[in-house]
C-alpha cells in the first residue's frame, strides 16, 4: 500500500466542538437522544445530575449512561411539551436549555427547565451535566 493510501485510510477527522454541537442540535430537534449517545458519547462518558435530584442519578460509562436514559424513558406516561434551544459553544463545552413537561411514574406531571452542559474532548462527548 502506498504511503498516501495508508495516510488516507488511517486518518479520521476529529470533529470540533462546534461541529458536534451542530449535529447534536440537529438530532435533539428530532428528539433522537439515543442517536446522540451512539454517535458522540465516549466509552467513559459521565452523566451528572444534581445530587438531590428526585428524577435522575449519576452514571459513568456509555452502557450505564444509556441505561439511565432508558430507565427514565420507560417511566414516561405522557409528553405534554419538549423543547431544546440552539447550543451555545465555548472552547470544548457547549450548553443547551431543555424544557420538559411530562408525566412520569411515580412523580406525576413534572416540568423540568434545565441547562445541559456537555464537555467535548478528541471529538467525543466525555461528560454531560444537568442543572435544574
Amino acid at each position: 500500500m502506498a504511503a498516501q493510501d495508508l495516510a488516507t485510510t488511517t486518518t479520521k477527522k476529529v470533529l470540533s466542538t462546534q461541529e458536534i454541537a451542530d449535529r447534536f442540535n440537529e438530532l435533539a430537534q428530532q428528539e433522537k437522544w439515543f442517536d446522540i449517545q451512539d454517535e458522540f458519547f465516549a466509552d467513559n462518558v459521565k452523566s451528572i445530575d444534581p445530587a438531590d435530584s428526585p428524577y435522575f442519578g449519576y452514571a459513568e460509562g456509555k452502557a450505564d449512561v444509556r441505561k439511565k436514559g432508558e430507565d427514565f424513558v420507560s417511566r414516561i406516561e405522557a409528553v405534554h411539551s419538549l423543547s431544546t434551544s440552539e447550543p451555545v459553544v465555548s472552547a470544548n463545552h457547549f450548553a443547551v436549555i431543555r424544557q420538559k413537561d411530562i408525566t412520569v411514574r411515580p412523580h406525576g406531571r413534572i416540568q423540568i427547565n434545565q441547562i445541559m452542559l456537555y464537555e467535548v474532548r478528541d471529538g467525543q462527548i466525555i461528560s454531560e451535566q444537568f442543572f435544574y
